[in-house]
């Protein structure tokens, strides 16, 4: 019993210093935003441009000195006649419409794939900079030259309302006529998988996590070890159940209960959420919070496609123009020290919960 109660008061001592340090943090960094307003810069990435690198620096190496020297020559002479024929259609196109009000067909521009990164912590920070990246693909993608976004997602889930504004941001693409797809490399669970099923293609890789479509909230309650202490501990609420739960107080049935319900109800909701994207999936079946590796997520219609994102854009490059869309906050020591801590805390809840 000793050891329990040692054990106890050396958690509860814990428990107390990091929200201390938190709070610290978290006030700092909260006063250090608030005298910016939105500092940061959207990077656009030519991810063709980028392939094309990759791929001279390999022949670079690998191919002799005469065959490189021809295959340039031959590319740069394919460049130069693409370039030709372009100005000459224009030049013809410009003419007809001077000449009669008759047009001659023009060749349409090549699609775009917009791509986007979102790797989700449990509050879901990524939204900040996803609604901005968003909100910019939205100014510049065109519904009728079929443009697309592909959003690589890696994400075990969190907080509720956080995901689902994450989500919500990503059906403004849908929303907007333009075709979406979700590629998942290692995990979308979760709030991560409400995230996914918004798209029109989930693609995953054979081993990624995807699935566990449930709702779980727990805190420990250190009443009977204040009680045993004569530690009194008061708690004033206006309302019935404004506070359900509670970590040092009594804990009662009736708050149980409520606080099932609750829980119950966001299920629910999580499950008509991804119905109303994927009607085809069995939910009764599917919604237990179980997860499953890719391979069985796409018998089970979780995922539609075994796919990595690297060789979706490889055969995206074939047809369309890729850009990169990356938002990125410019912090101060401060606020990274805050994020970091952050992110450690995360981590650390996120491999401790079942």
């Amino acid at each position: 019993m000793e050891f329990l109660y040692n054990y106890g008061l050396f958690f509860a001592k814990t428990l107390t210093l990091t929200i201390a340090i938190i709070s610290v943090i978290g006030v700092s960094v909260f006063f250090a935003s608030r005298q910016r307003e939105e500092e940061g810069e959207l990077h656009v990435t030519d991810l063709g441009a980028r392939f094309k690198h990759y791929r001279q620096t390999l022949e670079h190496s690998i191919l002799d000195a005469s065959t490189l020297k021809l295959q340039q020559k031959q590319e740069k002479r394919e460049e130069k006649a693409k370039l030709k024929a372009q100005k000459a259609q224009a030049k013809e196109h410009a003419k007809n419409r001077t000449a009669d009000s008759t047009t001659i067909p023009v060749e349409p521009p090549r699609r775009r794939v917009f791509v986007l990164n979102f790797d989700g912590d449990m509050r879901a920070s990524g939204v900040e900079a996803l609604r901005i990246e968003i909100t910019a693909i939205l100014t510049a993608a065109k519904p009728e030259l079929e443009d697309e976004v592909l959003v690589r997602l890696e994400s075990p889930g969190g907080l509720v309302h956080s995901y689902g504004l994450a989500a919500s941001q990503l059906k403004r693409i849908r929303d907007k006529g333009l075709r979406l797809t979700v590629a998942v490399d290692k995990v979308a669970a979760s709030g991560g998988y409400m995230m996914a099923c918004v798209a029109h293609k989930i693609i995953a890789a054979p081993f990624a996590v995807v699935g566990s479509i449930g709702v779980l909230a727990q805190l420990p309650n250190f009443h009977r070890l204040l009680k045993k202490h004569d530690i009194d501990y008061e708690q004033i609420t206006a309302g019935e159940y404004k506070r359900t739960l509670s970590l040092f107080g009594e804990n009662t049935d009736a708050g149980r209960e409520k606080f099932k319900a609750e829980i119950e109800e966001t299920h629910e909701l999580f499950k008509q959420h991804i119905l109303q994207f994927r009607p085809q999936l069995n939910l009764e079946l599917l919604a237990t919070g179980e997860h499953w590796y890719g391979i069985h997520a796409q018998s089970q219609q979780l995922v539609d496609e075994l796919l990595t994102s690297d060789d979706y854009l490889l055969q995206a490059a074939q047809y369309a123009d890729l850009y990169e869309v990356t938002y990125k906050e410019h912090h101060s020591l401060l606020e990274k020290m805050g994020i970091q801590v952050r992110s450690s805390l995360d981590r650390l809840l996120l491999s401790i919960l079942p």
